[in-house]
């Protein structure tokens, strides 16, 4: 068109409009079906919303063209369609929400207003905001409905993602401290009502730190989506996980409470942790520790049970971490007494409370002494001795391991530098030591103050010194090689084992900590295979053996047997006082003749408290001697045949049905019908405890328990049923009378 008929149709155009703004007002009538169609047609092709209509029967006779266009299908296939076919509300598709299915709203003739619907083209999914209202002719008569409609779809992918954000953590997808708090208090409150348990689980990372501090924050980061992953893989569908900032995770388990499974789980979960991470190239590795409280054993509401899963993690990292604890009612006390330790700690060294032992570490074939190791004792002027495996966890934590430590070093090379016989002197190295990089300078200045022969000093260290950095440790390695020391990995197979460890580091000595020499005689044992295996691989390596914690005739035939070149426990010598060294060494007398016991029994562990005992009707008070998994000492009642059932009160709530299987005088011992199981931390516990949701049903509030659950479950104010078949005596009396 030319360009000059084309400047006349614009001119004329502008004129029109010009003339129609200027001209009067043109209202649109309701009568003007015209005008109000194009409005609506506007409306519609805007995208602002849509319209749908449906017959009597609740078809569907009409749906804007620009939602059929949305929806990708072809409009004969969306016309005569049932309405509740097309649109579903969350009702329908079966969510658990309390609106009514909208058939039902359909079908009650009722009117719906902001009604979010699901609407589903084959290929995707959208959701629809619908409203309608029900139209009826002159007569009354019901013709179908009329309505709109819009999408809504991103408006509720924001609400959930916001929704999400506010309950998950966003670095590992978990959920975060709000979602499970609120998941646990709602769980815990139906469960009160339909008599469940439920077990929460506390796990901490150990020297997460050390990751962030030598591979930087983006590492840490990825290690923790990492531990997210695996804990996932490990619980499955079983419980939820939360990560409830920094390195800390909560763990709910419904329906949980036998501490046998748990303790199983635990164990397994600190064992998958604690495997190797590759983290941007770098290889790292971590520990962890777990704590472990069962509602409504330990606690009824959400509160305390978190207060006593945090308590038992808190216990766990205090006995050397890489461990789980159970709850129990001790721990408070326990707890108190640790912070006892810790201010009492301070002034040890100033005091000149700690001191050395050595422990003779001898030639398997010969018993002559090869080497000592140096174990550090902390004798309290009030407490009296207190084991290395509570305070040296503790200074650890406080900060006090590097001076301690460095103390230590120092007064085992100059009690050393003063034996009349040239003996190599081993001392424990804490991993917190070994991570510093003035670590090579403290053992240079010990062997220098001492004037010890450098090649007589041996540092012990464990897998974990392996954490974050491995080339800041090969580093380290190399400086103490320099010096011209000895290395030994210690307690080798418990912790982070891996072979490429032993490829790299210089290590001359592999020790086989005593968990795997303990109990290798016992048949189907696997302990005896594994010794057999690291002696193999040192042999191969050209590294010395040391078998650790041997105790008994039958442990030392076979670990001799199996080829370990040197032997150390119990057996031979427990740790002794250098004064009392000096004397030995100043007789000659450098060879060790084992005493101890023929064979391996079950661990007893030394007990001596007061604990209950059942039988009919009655409740007898009896001192425990020992206990071991399958069995008990008693002492405190005469006349027990052997052969009588009896029940083992062991305290808050565990009970172990046993029988009399040896009865002497006031004495007996008591074999368990179930085994007891470890508590964690070296103790024994059993797997299961009287429900306080029988004590309840006894007439009692339901609280956790108490220590003598048993007694408040059977109170009564009635006589016995029974009269009383043993005699109770006092233990502590007659003790008394005889010395």
């Amino acid at each position: 068109m030319p360009k000059r008929m084309t400047g006349i149709l614009e001119e004329r155009r502008r004129k029109k409009a010009q003339k129609s703004a200027d001209g009067p007002l043109n209202p649109i009538a309701e009568t003007d079906f015209v005008r109000r169609v194009e409005l609506l047609d506007s409306f519609e092709r805007a995208g602002l919303g849509w319209f749908w209509a449906s017959d009597a029967l609740g078809r569907l006779i009409y749906l804007s063209e620009t939602a059929i266009a949305r929806l990708g299908i072809e409009r004969d296939k969306v016309l005569g369609k049932p309405v509740g076919d097309l649109f579903r509300t969350r009702a329908d598709e079966g969510t658990g929400e309390p609106e009514r299915p909208l058939r039902f709203l359909l079908g009650a003739r009722n009117s719906i207003s902001q009604l979010c619907v699901k609407v589903s083209s084959g290929k995707s999914e959208y959701w629809w905001e619908i409203a309608g209202k029900p139209q009826f002719d002159k007569f009354g008569v019901f013709t179908g409905y009329r309505g709109s409609a819009k999408d809504v779809t991103a408006t509720l992918e924001d609400q959930r993602d916001a929704e999400r954000l506010s309950q998950f953590d966003a670095l590992t997808g978990l959920a975060n401290r709000h979602r499970m708090a609120r998941t646990l208090t709602k769980t815990l409150t139906h469960y009160r009502n339909s008599k469940r348990s439920c077990a929460l689980l506390m796990l901490d990372l150990d020297r997460f730190k050390q990751v962030n501090d030598t591979l930087g924050h983006p590492a840490g980061d990825d290690l923790l989506k990492q531990v997210a992953a695996r804990l996932q893989r490990i619980i499955g569908d079983q419980g939820e996980i939360a990560r409830l900032g920094g390195d800390e995770f909560q763990i709910m388990l419904p329906d949980f409470d036998d501490r046998g499974v748990l303790g199983d789980l635990g164990q397994r979960m600190i064992q998958i942790v604690s495997q190797p991470y590759s983290l941007n190239g770098s290889r790292a590795t971590i520990g962890s520790s777990l704590g472990i409280a069962i509602a409504p054993y330990d606690g009824i509401e959400a509160e305390d049970l978190v207060n006593a899963a945090d308590l038992a993690l808190y216990a766990a990292k205090g006995s050397g971490r890489g461990k789980y604890r159970f709850f129990s009612s001790d721990l408070k006390d326990k707890s108190r007494r640790r912070a006892q330790v810790e201010s009492d700690l301070g002034d040890a060294l100033a005091n000149e409370e700690l001191e050395m032992h050595f422990q003779p570490i001898v030639d398997a074939e010969t018993h002559k002494v090869k080497c000592l190791e140096a174990l550090i004792r902390w004798r309290h002027p009030e407490k009296g001795w207190i084991p290395p495996g509570e305070f040296i966890p503790i200074a650890e934590e406080v900060g006090m391991i590097k001076k301690i430590g460095a103390w230590a070093l120092r007064k085992t090379c100059e009690d050393a530098a003063t034996w009349p016989v040239e003996l190599r002197v081993a001392v424990n190295v804490s991993a917190v030591q070994f991570e510093d990089d003035s670590f090579p300078n403290i053992v240079q200045q010990a062997i220098e103050y001492s004037g010890i022969n450098p090649a007589r000093v041996e540092l012990e260290i464990t897998e974990s010194i392996f954490v974050g950095d491995y080339g800041r440790s090969k580093a380290i390695f190399a400086r103490l090689r320099k010096l011209g020391v000895r290395l030994a990995l210690d307690d080798f197979g418990t912790g982070y084992s891996s072979l490429s460890y032993l490829r790299d580091a210089p290590f001359d000595k592999i020790k086989i900590d005593q968990s795997f020499v303990r109990g290798c005689t016992e048949p189907g044992n696997n302990n005896k295979a594994i010794i057999s295996s690291i002696v193999s691989l040192a042999g191969a390596l050209q590294m010395e053996t040391v078998a650790e914690g041997v105790e008994t005739r039958d442990e030392l035939a076979l670990v001799k047997e199996l080829g370990a070149g040197s032997l150390q426990g119990l057996i031979f010598s427990p740790a002794v006082p250098n004064d009392e060294l000096l004397e030995r060494l100043d007789a000659g007398k450098l060879v060790y003749d084992p005493s101890g016991p023929p064979r391996y029994r079950a661990e007893r562990r030394k007990e001596f408290r007061r604990v209950g005992l059942i039988h009919g009707d009655h409740r007898y008070n009896v001192t425990l001697r020992n206990l071991s998994k399958t069995g008990a000492m008693i002492e405190g009642l005469l006349n027990v045949p052997v052969g009588t059932d009896v029940v083992l009160d062991l305290g808050g709530g565990q009970l172990a049905v046993a029988a009399v299987r040896r009865s002497e005088g006031a004495s007996q011992g008591l074999r368990f019908e179930t085994r007891l199981i470890d508590d964690g931390d070296g103790g024994l516990c059993t797997r299961h405890r009287v429900s306080p949701y029988q004590i309840e049903a006894a007439g009692r509030p339901l609280t956790a328990l108490g220590e003598d659950a048993f007694a408040v479950l059977h109170a009564s104010g009635g006589a016995p049923a029974k009269a009383r078949q043993f005699i109770e005596i006092d233990m502590n009396s007659v003790q008394s009378r005889v010395a």
